[in-house]
């Protein structure tokens, strides 16, 4: 930690200032990381979710005599979400108040992550850690930020693609509610088919070190609990690469169409 005074001689004779190093920060930093524990929780079983959902592609369409005839399940989950609460709620209102809850956590997680990498940049000043021990985790602990940086792209990117419809991220034959068409016509782009399969695989990197951080924020010190979260952290994020990465390649390589 880089020391600041302004009086060198009190350096040079060994005085030790009462001054801060920095000025102290409006939000506290066990707070932020609190925080960030939460919100990316959050993602987590988010991801999971709606991995689970979208595996639904893979299963046949409803039977002529059920109620909703010759209708992919993917299709009919889709609208069930948009109908969540009704008919006590509006159509589509409960599916908004999830995505502004998603949106403010995905704003706190962002403004904190930068106000944590700030503030360690700061604290640190020009010392760097040198010959850390190497291995996944020191890699994805280093690259947390530029996952998350990734991550974020993706998301706007999927958001225009299969949510909003916006051309060139979506294709041309997009239409609103066709959850199935829609995923069959993006995912037959071979770029876009990649694209997803990388950033699931950012995602694996970001989540895996997200949830195992997050347990060191909560206070998680047992040494069973530890062990069992551990394994969490690398089993959950391992199934939503698997369930992620196989719906694009199927598409793109024509198994399903």
């Amino acid at each position: 930690m880089t020391v600041r005074n302004p009086d060198r001689e009190a350096i040079r004779h060994g005085k030790i200032t009462t001054e801060a190093l920095r000025e102290r920060p409006a939000f506290p930093t066990w707070a932020m990381k609190l925080t960030m524990a939460i919100t990316g929780l959050i993602f987590g079983g988010f991801v999971l979710v709606h991995m689970i959902g979208n595996l639904k592609i893979f299963m046949p369409d409803y039977a002529a005599d059920s109620a909703h005839p010759g209708e992919p399940q993917v299709d009919v989950y889709g609208e069930f979400l948009r109908e969540i609460g009704a008919p006590i709620f509006p159509h589509e209102s409960v599916l908004w108040i999830l995505r502004i809850v998603l949106l403010v956590a995905l704003v706190l997680h962002i403004y904190c992550a930068f106000a944590l990498h700030g503030r360690s940049s700061q604290s640190r000043g020009k010392f760097r850690r040198t010959n850390l021990v190497g291995g996944f985790n020191s890699f994805a602990t280093r690259s947390m930020l530029v996952t998350g940086i990734v991550l974020l792209a993706f998301i706007i990117f999927h958001i225009l693609d299969l949510t909003v419809g916006v051309a060139p991220a979506a294709s041309q034959a997009f239409e609103h509610g066709e959850v199935y068409a829609n995923m069959v016509a993006s995912f037959s782009r071979w770029p876009v088919a990649i694209w997803y399969i990388i950033a699931n695989l950012v995602l694996f990197v970001h989540l895996s070190h997200g949830i195992w951080l997050a347990v060191s924020d909560l206070g998680i010190t047992g040494r069973r609990w530890r062990a069992i979260l551990l394994a969490v952290a690398y089993i959950v994020p391992a199934l939503v690469l698997i369930g992620n990465i196989t719906i694009p390649f199927v598409i793109a390589v024509g198994w399903i169409s």
